[in-house]
């Protein structure tokens, strides 16, 4: 069985026991959090999207709140003596799905 949610604005694929790094929440290690289904399908193939799905829900546990890589910024001018170096973490959470039922 697997589910499609929201979090984030971003749309994610999720099934039970799984992993997956999100945008930050404001919640503790430790939480419960209940995320947006939009579509559910189960083993036999038979799916609920839509209004159908508004019924099913997805519990996830968080397990880290993080930041990712550094990645570097680099902007320069040639033939001119500019240059400027940056670098951005972006902050992420970790959930554990822990249940779809629907």
């Amino acid at each position: 069985m697997y589910a499609i949610v929201e979090c984030g604005g971003k749309q994610y694929k999720v099934e039970q026991d799984m992993l997956v790094k999100v945008e930050k929440l404001d919640v503790e290690v430790g939480s419960s959090v209940d995320l947006k289904v939009l579509m559910v399908a189960d083993e036999n193939g038979n799916v609920k999207a839509g209004a159908a799905a508004e019924g099913c829900k997805v519990t996830a546990t968080v397990t880290k709140q993080d930041k990712a890589a550094k990645v570097f910024v680099f902007h320069y001018k040639s033939k001119k003596q500019i240059r400027k170096r940056q670098g951005h973490r972006q902050p992420f959470t970790e959930l554990k799905i822990v249940a779809i039922e629907g």
